[in-house]
């Protein structure tokens, strides 16, 4: 009640007690209302991966885990400088390409988003974090491996996964003393990826004591690979290695079969997935390819991945192909970050993120000086039956 509507009351209740009248005693006044609930504040997370040509299944699979991740947050209930957080996918489609990789990333970045986790491929991640790094823009990357990538000197890249020097070399050395390959043919798609993938897997075959009798090139788009293969055929290799994606990989091991060629077939994470017997076809024997997917899990942490795979099947009714736990993980990692600094602003949880402990379900979860994985993991696999068997986990 204002003041002055006080004094005329109490100058009325003066005057009726002098005339002699009662007056009835005022109503209570009524409870003062409750403090109105803190508005949720929407925190945007930019995803980008390739939801559209030849690999739109391993993009989809990426920002699946992604919307899982979110889903979750949203579902427990977390506050944020004291008010509740509403977490809000933007996602984006790269198609693998890097001008639409950068389009992409200077869509998020207009649309004021607090973090990006993407992207899926070493050549589209590459030339986006400089557009996420000049808008001041923490990125996790899921998936590239590419070395350059956290070589660039910029302060907000994080990567998931061991990168190429680790798992090219980690390949190279099995061909040789693993597999016992003295020759070895090297094929790769000219991508970021492929090509850095293959130069490390020829420095690892060289360490180990072989020989690479063979180096061809094919792009990421080709269907046909008659010629090279034809030309690495008369050379004779125990192992053909390539490095790309499985989209590729499919046709080619369909053709190394067509022209009697008896190799064993490795790549890397890119064709490590569970698309791939399908893509090849009658192409592809039990225990005929090996690869290395850039991450991995043992022991009691096993127990957190299975349960991560059957929950993603129930919701989405597909197997993970390969990196949709470590985009689910990123998410998250970068959530805990802005809980730990109690701000969704980029400047301030960066250090927080930088400073990351998170147990996930792709492990232990840390990052070095240059924004790398700490002790990152890596699964060497083979095909029996259609189906990825785990051969070693090797740190």
């Amino acid at each position: 009640m204002q003041l002055n509507m006080k004094l005329a009351v109490i100058a009325a209740a003066v005057a009726l007690a002098a005339c002699g009248k009662k007056e009835e005693a005022a109503p209570a006044a009524a409870p003062a209302a409750a403090p109105a609930a803190a508005e949720a504040q929407v925190i945007k997370i930019g995803h980008v991966g390739p939801t559209s040509g030849a690999i739109a299944h391993l993009g989809k699979d990426n920002e699946n885990g992604a919307k899982m991740a979110v889903e979750e947050l949203n579902a427990a209930g977390l506050t944020i400088n004291g008010a509740p957080a509403k977490f809000e996918l933007l996602a984006e489609d790269d198609a693998a390409d890097p001008k639409q990789g950068t389009a992409a990333a200077q869509k998020l970045v207009d649309a004021k988003v607090s973090g990006v986790i993407g992207h899926l491929n070493s050549g589209t991640t590459i030339p986006a974090s400089q557009i996420y790094n000049d808008a001041g823009i923490p990125q996790i990357s899921p998936s590239a491996t590419n070395p350059k990538y956290t070589r660039q000197g910029y302060a907000g890249v994080f990567r998931m996964v061991a990168d190429d020097v680790h798992l090219g070399g980690t390949l190279g050395k099995y061909a040789v003393e693993t597999l016992k390959a003295k020759n070895v043919a090297v094929i790769d798609d000219r991508t970021a990826y492929g090509q850095g993938v293959a130069d490390e897997f020829e420095k690892g075959v060289a360490a180990a004591g072989g020989t690479v009798v063979g180096r061809e090139f094919t792009n990421d788009k080709a269907t046909d690979f008659n010629a090279i293969l034809t030309t690495l055929k008369a050379k004779k290799p125990d192992v053909v290695f390539f490095g790309g994606m499985d989209a590729v990989a499919g046709p080619m091991l369909k053709q190394m079969k067509q022209l009697g060629i008896n190799a064993k077939f490795m790549g890397g994470d890119g064709i490590c997935s569970s698309e791939l017997p399908k893509l090849a076809g009658d192409g592809m024997a039990d225990d005929q390819v090996y690869c290395a997917e850039a991450g991995g899990v043992e022991g009691e942490q096993k127990e957190g991945m299975d349960k991560f795979r059957a929950d993603f099947k129930a919701k989405f009714g597909s197997d993970v192909q390969v990196y949709a736990p470590y985009v689910y993980d990123a998410v998250k990692v970068m959530a805990n970050a802005m809980v730990t600094a109690n701000s969704s602003d980029p400047a301030k949880y960066l250090p927080a993120l930088k400073a990351t402990t998170y147990k996930g379900v792709t492990g232990n979860i840390a990052f070095d000086e240059k924004g790398d994985i700490k002790n990152g993991a890596l699964t060497l696999m083979t095909y029996k039956a259609g189906a990825r068997t785990t051969l070693a986990v090797i740190r």
